[in-house]
């Protein structure tokens, strides 16, 4: 995705003279986090309405994983298409025509009656929110400077983080609540005034803006990057469902030629003139591979952890979605105290502050397991202080992460670089999901807690390695 920072290669509307006031400065901030807020929220939301769903719909364990996955994969895939449309068609048009998507289809959701027609439905959430997402950090890029922007990117990391903890206990208010008899579908049609309320401030308060223009949109290179994700994700989610078949192997085999090819087209195009879907000689840092690279990791434990814990207590523990809802608000205190930490703080540590969450978030995981598997965890209300430092670790990890690595990055390439790490955090939430659904699933044969114990034995390993990918960043301050 080439999204253009660059005060010079960017076109933006013009507003008048003199220093801006303070709703002036913040308001094109404030809609486009609505947005954002919204988009990363509908991930995390359906968490606790797992159980509704499944025994709604009649939904299998695949079923149920790919309601999670099938929108983190058309997000995570089409947000590299989604940055490319935006500077060529105009950040706000495609903000505004990936919000509409996404808002429709979110009635859609509501309204499934199978598993089936809420899964495609989530895979269209999922383009939405590709369209509309990667235009948030653009249009920072080009209505902040100095210290606005960083103050603006914090914000978003900080939007990113409280969205993912805090959609849990918005689910179970909603399901709580049960309005009109929707249970679980609120959790989608909450989406509608939200939807309509940030269609409607966007044009009146966001300024137009278009990158430079460039050559049409790389099809091939789309289609190419689809076809590799979806041969990795695919089999992962319904491989142990059908007792991992031949065609399994084969797709996972033939995700490293097509993605090899689509790598070497994305040189092809650079050679010879032509705009890229993904701009390589972004990769070519350190700071960026590594940023990318813990990144991943982190997201993978992300996501994942927070659709085992709601099946483990609502399934395995009994509690309602409001309940456990409640619960996750542990993570969302411990994520948000770290958030509020003195920047003074963090920037004297510079990467070793998202490498210090990175081992409190892995303590925290492993210490729940051991509660969890050896019976210490008789109310669970015990399980409370553990929550408290999972979130604490993720807080330490997300906004700092981000930070740290568009901080360190040529200005030409932060566009780039700001669409790699949205692209990557989608994808690392889907191998998130359906790794650890296969180790989940496939020991719930031993009970819950058993199956809970064996996932966060799996998920304490990569924050430890999202640490240890944080330690080739370069030493220098955020």
């Amino acid at each position: 995705m080439t999204v253009n920072l660059s005060r010079g290669r960017t076109r933006a509307a013009a507003g008048p003279a003199g220093p801006p006031s303070a709703h002036r400065t913040w308001a094109p901030l404030a809609v486009m986090l609505t947005g954002t807020f919204m988009i990363v929220l509908d991930f995390f939301i359906v968490n606790v309405a797992i159980p509704s769903i499944q025994r709604d719909l009649h939904a299998g364990p695949a079923g149920i994983e790919w309601v999670v996955t099938a929108y983190g994969l058309t997000y995570g895939v089409g947000l590299i298409t989604g940055g490319r449309l935006g500077d060529r068609y105009g950040r706000r048009r495609m903000f505004l025509l990936g919000l509409a998507t996404f808002t429709l289809a979110s009635l859609a959701c509501g309204l499934a009656g199978n598993p089936g027609v809420l899964i495609a439905s989530r895979a269209v959430q999922g383009l939405g929110a590709a369209v509309a997402g990667p235009q948030t950090l653009a249009v920072v890029g080009v209505a902040y400077e100095g210290r606005r922007r960083v103050t603006a990117v914090t914000a978003y990391g900080v939007t990113l983080g409280l969205a993912a903890v805090l959609g849990q206990l918005f689910g179970g208010l909603l399901i709580q609540a049960n309005v009109l008899g929707l249970d679980w579908r609120s959790c989608f049609l909450v989406n509608l005034p939200v939807g309509l309320a940030a269609l409607i401030a966007a044009p009146r308060l966001v300024a137009e803006s278009r990158g430079q223009a460039g050559d049409r949109i790389d099809l091939v290179g789309t289609a190419l990057a689809t076809a590799g994700l979806v041969a990795i994700i695919l089999p992962l989610v319904d491989g142990r469902q059908q007792h991992w078949p031949a065609w399994v192997w084969a797709c996972l085999a033939a995700s490293v030629p097509v993605l090899a090819v689509f790598v070497a087209h994305q040189a092809w195009r650079t050679r010879r003139g032509r705009t890229p879907l993904i701009d390589l000689t972004a990769l070519a840092g350190r700071t960026v591979r590594a940023g990318l690279g813990a990144t991943g990791l982190f997201y993978c434990a992300m996501a994942s952890f927070f659709i085992v814990l709601a099946l483990y207590l609502q399934e395995g523990r009994g509690m309602s979605a409001l309940g456990s809802g409640a619960l996750f608000t542990a993570v969302g205190a411990g994520y948000l105290a770290a958030s509020l930490v003195p920047g003074r703080f963090t920037t004297r540590l510079g990467r070793q502050w998202p490498a210090l969450g990175g081992l409190v978030m892995a303590a925290g995981y492993a210490g729940l397991g051991l509660m969890v598997t050896s019976g210490g965890a008789g109310h669970v209300l015990t399980l409370t202080p553990l929550l408290l430092i999972i979130g604490i670790g993720m807080g330490m990890l997300t906004a700092p992460l981000t930070g740290i690595v568009l901080a360190q990055v040529a200005p030409h390439h932060v566009g780039t670089v700001s669409g790699l790490q949205s692209t990557t955090v989608q994808l690392g939430n889907s191998i998130g999901v359906a790794v650890i659904g296969v180790v989940f699933f496939g020991a719930l044969g031993g009970g819950f807690a058993h199956a809970f114990g064996t996932a966060l034995a799996w998920l304490a390993v990569l924050p430890l390695a999202a640490a240890a990918a944080v330690q080739f960043l370069p030493r220098g301050r955020n």
